[in-house]
């Protein structure tokens, strides 16, 4: 039934060179038009970001702000400079970088607060003490709320690149949910900064789409890869081991999917269609490791919604025709996902328990991440043919403590359900758990964790399960 399904949106598709999703349903999520305001009419020029906010920043306004590289730091700034003017502007959000001052506890409480829909380490604190609010959701469905006006917004703050001879400005380094809300915002304010690299794809809107812009020249945020830890490496390895050629990956940002990229060097054919990549991608594509051959989606070129990493990367996507920068609800569409050939999905997990029940936003009670698009890329895999949705994870925390739990921690949420997963990676070796009973799996994953923390996971299966006796199932006996 679902590879009919599939075969059945590429044949609807097939007058164009890629599968432009099930979005007309919804919405048209290509549209670099906003039917909001008349684009005949310029914005205002604005000296300072404070003069581009205040005629729009009003008290009981929810207001969204661009994710990651693109965080529109000069724009949040401003938004202190209002505090005094303003009561009860709620900020909705992904992960931000740098800065992020409008959470300063020194401001009075019920000037603002933030809805994160994903948690960065700036704003954790805030939501730990109870001035924000954690929002789970799954990140392909964040625009359908934003333009279904189920999350109304007043105000999108975004970052901009100059226009070009047409008017149009790039998202740049964001186009995920931000080309929803700049769609469906009442209002649009623009940093207009000549570092934001141009890309190719849905992120392009005109500049009389914005109500203000203002002019800042400063770097994108930047992420630096750290060096590959020996642990690390051991985890890459199993993990390449997994992946054949003309393979399909999905993948994020960190020493573990860096250093699953630097052991595909041998493998051919590779595509990528991901929600975000960063540097470590970018050898594979110079040796031409990943040429995108086999893709259904966007053939030959590289997909993503975001992008986080050095301005090694950003120069590379600057103008770059072979990237693709989409909009979130078609690229974490598992269906679409999904019709793509060995969809390789690599996620990673704050801990995992005996079952394979995954943690990936919370350490017990306390709210870590979010729920992102990792289920969106689990299920995508699954469905896809040749595919796998893999958890790759050390075995231990900083602290030595295990990740592979007889139980989750009190309070922890399940981001990723144990039907979904299909492999556990760590430095010990692979656990294959796709249609293998609960007992199995823990005797796998226990098989894999930390030699340090084995013989109190056995303990708990000898009690949880009895004793065994099948051969194929052995279990150390005391």
């Amino acid at each position: 039934m679902f590879r009919r399904f599939v075969n059945q949106a590429l044949r609807a598709n097939s007058k164009s060179s890629h599968v432009r999703g099930f979005a007309s349903t919804v919405s048209d999520v290509h549209s670099v038009l906003s039917t909001r305001r008349d684009l005949r009419q310029p914005p205002l020029v604005a000296k300072t970001p404070a003069d581009a906010l205040r005629p729009f920043l009003k008290s009981n306004s929810n207001v969204y702000i661009h994710m990651a590289a693109s965080t529109p730091t000069p724009l949040l700034e401003a938004c202190v400079e209002l505090k005094d003017e303003v009561k009860n502007v709620t900020f909705y959000h992904m992960s931000l970088n740098g800065p992020a001052p409008f959470l300063d506890p020194n401001i009075p409480e019920g000037t603002f607060r933030s809805k994160a829909l994903f948690v960065s380490g700036n704003v954790r604190p805030s939501i730990a003490s109870g001035r924000s609010d954690y929002v789970p959701v799954f990140f392909s469905e964040i625009p359908a709320l934003f333009r279904s006006g189920r999350i109304p917004l007043d105000l999108a703050l975004v970052q901009v690149s100059p226009p070009d001879a047409h008017g149009y400005c790039s998202l740049g380094l964001s186009v995920d949910c931000s080309l929803a809300a700049v769609q469906s915002a009442k209002h649009v304010i623009a940093v207009v900064n000549p570092q934001v690299p141009r890309t190719h794809g849905d992120g392009m809107i005109h500049i009389n789409t914005c109500d203000a812009i203002v002019h800042c020249d400063f770097p994108m945020h930047e992420v630096a890869p750290e060096p590959v830890t020996d642990v690390e490496l051991k985890i890459g390895q199993h993990v390449a081991g997994l992946i054949p050629d003309g393979a399909t990956l999905q993948m994020g940002i960190g020493n573990i999917p860096n250093a699953v990229l630097a052991s595909l060097t041998n493998h051919v054919n590779l595509g990528i269609h991901t929600e975000l990549f960063s540097d470590g991608v970018l050898p594979l594509v110079e040796s031409g490791a990943v040429n995108n051959k086999f893709k259904k989606f966007y053939p030959n070129r590289l997909v993503a919604t975001f992008l986080h990493g050095t301005k090694k990367l950003y120069d590379f996507v600057h103008d770059n025709p072979l990237v693709a920068m989409l909009d979130v609800q078609n690229v974490n569409n598992p269906v679409l996902i999904a019709s793509n050939p060995k969809v390789h999905a690599i996620n990673s997990a704050i801990e995992v328990d005996l079952t394979g029940q995954v943690v990936a936003d919370s350490i017990g009670k306390h709210i870590f991440s979010g729920v992102g698009g990792q289920m969106d890329f689990m299920r995508g895999a699954a469905l896809s043919e040749g595919g796998k949705p893999i958890i790759a994870i050390q075995s231990t925390t900083k602290k030595g403590d295990t990740k592979i739990v007889p139980t989750l921690k009190p309070g922890a949420g399940v981001v990723t359900t144990r039907a979904h997963v299909h492999y556990v990676v760590t430095e010990y070796g692979v656990a294959e758990l796709y249609t293998k009973s609960v007992r199995e799996r823990a005797i796998a994953l226990a098989n894999i964790a930390h030699p340090d923390h084995r013989d109190a996971l056995f303990e708990e299966i000898r009690n949880r399960f009895g004793r065994i006796y099948h051969p194929s199932a052995e279990v150390p006996q005391n």
